[in-house]
């Protein structure tokens, strides 16, 4: 087991092209971390840096106590599973799982123990006889895995591996892949572009953008506390809306203006210090969907931040409906209701937004003032 320490790691191209700047990240022994962003943000660039896939430009990489900068990839103690599986397609699953411990000259007893060992730990068994081609998107992953799982690794590195997979198929994947993680007790460091799947799978999530390390957390401290605006619109679905406006004090009261609409914010962030030199000043508030209701129990709660809005679409999620409204001359908002809402597309309603859970960002640098 190891603990992975990424210090001030450049990777860039020739050209001028920088992929990834100053990353500094520590990840702890048998954690869980996602890097997660939209494509071109560096994520799988860093993953194979700390495979040796990729040269490191600038910085210093250890596993454990161990500098790896200039450490062969086979070397390293590590296993990456690929989007694609990289399964030979004329071995068996039995085969491919044994070939890296076949190339490392183990015993031929040892590897049908670990073989057999990854396959019922991955419920794969009755498959160990089967080519690739017989197999499943599915079946096909846990292969790569138990390949991976086999040569005991001190951390294992993921890069988009249920991508290829069926929405159904990969919410199934997401709850084995936690169940692994929790029975090998290895480092997994796991790239994605889906947040759902860092939300539901991360012990730490990185995002990413442009190379840069945006906010690294527990998934409910970036949802709660978004430190800048893509964090806050990256994390989170539907994700939060965001208004344009400008802060108001009158008296000790303080108000958000927007489309000619007034929304008084509660009395901890009228006396919020950060926002005093925001008054006067465009800023952007932003509010989870699951913050904006229509129902009248919530009216009567928030009656200093009810305002009107046109419902243009309805879609029932099951247990819930999304509202999509629109506020005033260009102002769009969504809204995530119980599914027992009575507001239809067409009609104009009150909604009420939950103040104490308002996010406010700063207009020109998109950092978040206050939550």
């Amino acid at each position: 087991m190891a603990s992975l320490s990424l210090r001030h790691i450049y990777k860039k191209y020739p050209g001028g092209v920088t992929a990834v700047s100053d990353f500094n990240l520590e990840i702890k022994d048998k954690e869980f971390l996602v890097l997660v962003g939209p494509s071109g943000c560096g994520k799988t660039t860093t993953l194979r840096m700390i495979a040796g896939l990729e040269e490191i430009t600038e910085g210093e990489l250890f596993i454990g106590d161990t500098l790896v900068n200039d450490v062969a990839p086979k070397d390293r103690k590590i296993a990456m599973v690929f989007q694609n599986y990289a399964l030979y397609p004329h071995m068996t699953v039995f085969e491919n799982m044994a070939f890296a411990l076949k190339l490392s000259k183990t015993p031929k007893a040892e590897i049908k123990q670990r073989v057999e060992e990854a396959a019922r730990i991955l419920d794969i068994s009755h498959l160990l006889e089967r080519k690739p081609k017989a197999l499943s998107g599915g079946q096909k992953q846990r292969v790569a895995l138990g390949r991976a799982i086999v040569r005991n690794p001190k951390v294992f590195l993921l890069d988009e591996p249920l991508s290829n997979l069926d929405a159904k198929l990969r919410a199934t994947m997401r709850t084995e892949l936690t169940k692994l993680h929790n029975r090998v007790e290895t480092t997994f460091v796991y790239v994605t572009h889906d947040q759902v799947e860092a939300m539901t799978m991360a012990t730490r999530i990185v995002v990413m953008k442009d190379g840069l390390i945006q906010q690294v957390d527990t998934p409910q401290t970036l949802y709660d506390f978004p430190v800048n605006l893509f964090v806050a619109g990256f994390i989170g679905t539907p994700q939060m809306n965001f208004i344009n406006g400008a802060l108001e004090k009158k008296g000790e009261d303080l108000y958000f203006n927007f489309e000619n609409l007034t929304i008084k914010l509660p009395p901890e962030k009228a006396s919020n210090e950060a926002l005093q030199e925001y008054i006067g000043k465009e800023v952007i508030v932003g509010i989870r969907p699951e913050c904006i209701h229509d129902d009248n129990a919530n009216l009567a709660l928030y009656p200093d931040s009810t305002i009107e809005a046109n419902v243009e679409v309805t879609e029932l999620m099951g247990a819930e409906i999304y509202l999509y409204l629109h506020v005033g001359e260009e102002t769009n908002l969504t809204a995530r209701v119980p599914n027992h809402s009575q507001s239809r597309a067409g009609e104009t309603i009150k909604i009420a937004l939950n103040t104490n859970r308002l996010h406010i960002f700063d207009k020109e640098t998109e950092r978040c003032i206050c939550h």
